[in-house]
């Protein structure tokens, strides 16, 4: 069956007609909401990032402003040479903002080790894409064309390895997971944020990986389910022994992007509609949460739980929001991770249902957890003079507080308007896989 693909505001001009490149965008159901995300979560990273950049301010904001549109192309391109690049030149600004602007010592060997891990998984993505389009009678790098031409089995192996190990990286999975912690802890907040917060990776398996190589992704789905489990038990469990609460964020969204793809293996629209809005919500509550860690460590001078202690008493309104958020994180019913999270089980436990029930007993550790270390940071008498003399949260920060917990409460008590916006999509991605 050849899938019926619903693309829209498409645009296509020719860019390098040597090569039958183009520059080729459009959106469907699975895009087009994280171009909103992308703006908010940018906006708020500007925010958190207001008082805290005195050294080389417009640089700064420039290399945030380059980083947002290469994000937003991302998720526009229909050309695989047009994403490649999108993708790669994403590194150009992040090693500015971590190398310059990092909070702790050693943050441009930090950088430099993020530049090159992501160079390294570049790579496998670029040679599948060219296999690809050596594939077809023209070469071509036009995604609408490649996901309705069939390709020998052996073709689609070596393309489904090639771009699950590239997007494994980047997702991150493990065991090719150990650079977003350190990530985690040498950037500012609010760069953390877009890092954690929008998971290109994820968005790679699901636009290009499974779709452009269905029947290996159909008979490798082992794999996927394997590799889901174990990123999401380990997420969990290594969260239970972190003090830093940026560092257990990182670890906390390892394992529920684990989560997202053990219910991609499922191959099924329910699952992928529930990846989407866990996606989705990471933008809105880990991104948030991680922003109102910026402005934890702008006050404080630290976000190790060690060095906090009875926050609450001085930052209510901060503790609160990060409370909404982090139980947002970690799927409670009536927040924005729940719809998403409730589809990807259902969808696990039906098509590999060990895995499915090993997902629910990490669920529950990665909530004990975060609950464990939001306790010892913001509960219990105040004894460390910064967070007895910190001030709570400004009327710009209010603002950025109120816009994330209204998104994650509409969108946790009446999600049906965002599933419904990718279902036709989720229908024809699920339908694609069957050729």
């Amino acid at each position: 069956m050849t899938r019926l693909v619903r693309f829209q505001l498409l645009e296509r001009v020719s860019w390098i007609a040597s090569l039958n490149v183009q520059y080729l965008v459009a959106v469907d159901g699975l895009s087009v909401l994280f171009l909103p995300a992308t703006a908010l979560l940018f906006l708020g990273s500007l925010v958190a990032s207001w008082n805290a950049v005195a050294d080389a301010p417009r640089f700064h904001y420039s290399l945030l402003l380059l980083f947002m549109t290469c994000t937003l192309g991302i998720f526009c391109a229909l050309d695989s040479i047009l994403f490649f690049f999108f993708w790669e030149l994403t590194l150009i600004p992040l090693y500015f903002l971590l190398g310059r602007w990092g909070v702790v010592s050693g943050c441009q060997r930090v950088a430099a080790r993020y530049v090159l891990i992501m160079l390294s998984a570049g790579l496998p993505l670029l040679v599948a894409f060219v296999i690809l389009a050596a594939s077809q009678p023209v070469p071509t790098f036009d995604v609408i064309v490649l996901l309705a031409a069939p390709l020998p089995r052996s073709t689609q192996s070596a393309v489904f390895l090639l771009c699950l190990i590239g997007f494994a990286v980047k997702v991150p999975l493990v065991p090719l997971h150990t650079w977003l912690p350190q990530f985690a802890l040498a950037a500012p907040g609010s760069l953390t944020a877009l890092l954690v917060g929008l998971k290109l990776g994820a968005y790679g398996l699901i636009r290009f990986a499974i779709p452009l190589a269905p029947d290996a992704a159909l008979d490798l789905h082992w794999l996927l389910a394997g590799l889901g489990t174990l990123t999401l038990i380990y997420g969990a469990v290594s969260m239970l022994a972190q003090s830093n609460l940026r560092v257990a964020l990182a670890y906390a969204s390892i394992c529920h992007v684990g989560l997202a793809v053990l219910g991609l293996a499922a191959f099924t629209a329910q699952a992928v509609q529930g990846a989407v809005a866990l996606l989705l919500s990471f933008a809105v509550a880990t991104g948030g949460a991680l922003l109102l860690l910026e402005f934890l460590r702008q006050r404080t001078g630290s976000t190790d739980v060690h060095s906090l202690g009875g926050a609450a008493k001085t930052m209510p309104l901060l503790a609160s929001g990060l409370f909404v958020c982090g139980m947002a994180g970690v799927g409670m019913p009536g927040t924005s991770s729940f719809p998403g999270e409730f589809l990807l089980i259902l969808a696990a436990l039906q098509s590999h249902t060990g895995a499915g029930m090993a997902a629910l007993f990490g669920l529950s550790i990665a909530a004990g957890g975060f609950l464990s270390l939001y306790r010892k940071a913001f509960f219990g008498p105040v004894v460390h003079r910064e967070v007895a003399d910190a001030r709570d949260l400004r009327p710009r920060e209010w603002a950025v507080l109120i816009i994330v917990i209204a998104l994650v409460a509409s969108i946790g008590l009446y999600p049906i308007p965002w599933l419904e916006i990718v279902r036709p999509s989720a229908e024809a991605w699920a339908a694609g896989l069957v050729r």
